[in-house]
């Protein structure tokens, strides 16, 4: 069975090859082997609330919102190293995104637009996080609107290479499995979502994925089932242990 590299490489040929039919450059697409555009790869770990909670405490204090919003909104890393200030709605209880973080080869950061319409989305969030938001604000945040809300350990922009070494003692201190990869944990709030009543709908536009017929299979969600679906987390969180609305106890300057 072909790896994830040679799954997305015949994936792409076949859209290019999808393209030249299209343009009337060759009659017929080539690529026709069933089955090589899908990869059945190991399932990833789901992490349980209290699980989730025991990560955001254990990781230094800068980094506990990141792994709140990354399974309780599901957006992956590179649209939360992007969010800046003004994307996250206190009184409405929403985080929007609109750009996502990306590296070039020579190391260099800069923020991008979503790769299609549906990546631009704002993501009710439970409002036990509410707390933990607002400390996070004014402790960990750049300054001003357009000021990124997580920032490198010297206060510039977050890498991922950077992040890794606090995950991995952040994991490891919280007991949970050495598998677990950061991306993991929206892995974990899409169960999570799915669990508190999400329909499949709802889960795809609060990950914020399309396709080339999103238009007519999937319907946009309301701001009210939405705010519903982040109640539902909440409750799931104060089961689970609730700290994650009392930050206050931990140290601003780290863990």
């Amino acid at each position: 069975m072909p790896g994830p590299p040679a799954v997305k490489a015949y994936q792409l040929l076949r859209t290019l090859m999808n393209t030249a039919v299209d343009d009337e450059l060759i009659r017929r697409n080539p690529c026709r082997i069933k089955g090589a555009d899908r990869y059945d790869g190991p399932e990833r770990p789901v992490l349980t609330v209290a699980q989730v909670l025991a990560a955001a405490d254990s990781i230094a204090s800068c980094y506990r919102l990141l792994v709140l919003l990354a399974a309780f909104t599901t957006l992956r890393f590179g649209e939360l190293a992007a969010l800046r200030r003004r994307g996250i709605d206190l009184e409405g209880v929403t985080v929007t995104v609109r750009r996502a973080q990306a590296e070039l080869q020579d190391g260099r950061l800069f923020d991008k637009a979503p790769k299609s319409a549906a990546g631009v989305r704002s993501v009710s969030f439970p409002a036990e996080l509410l707390d933990a938001v607002t400390h996070h604000l004014e402790h960990f945040a750049a300054p001003g609107r357009d000021g990124h809300v997580v920032v490198g350990p010297q206060g510039g922009q977050l890498r991922r290479s950077n992040f890794r070494d606090d995950w991995v003692k952040a994991r490891k201190a919280a007991g949970v499995t050495a598998e677990l990869h950061f991306h993991d944990l929206r892995h974990t709030g899409n169960t999570l979502a799915s669990t508190a009543g999400a329909s499949t709908r709802e889960l795809m536009t609060r990950m914020g994925h399309s396709s080339s017929r999103a238009a007519l299979i999937y319907q946009h969600m309301t701001s009210d089932r939405d705010r519903a679906i982040a109640d539902r987390l909440g409750a799931m969180i104060r089961g689970g242990g609730g700290a994650a609305s009392d930050p206050s106890e931990k140290d601003p300057a780290g863990p």
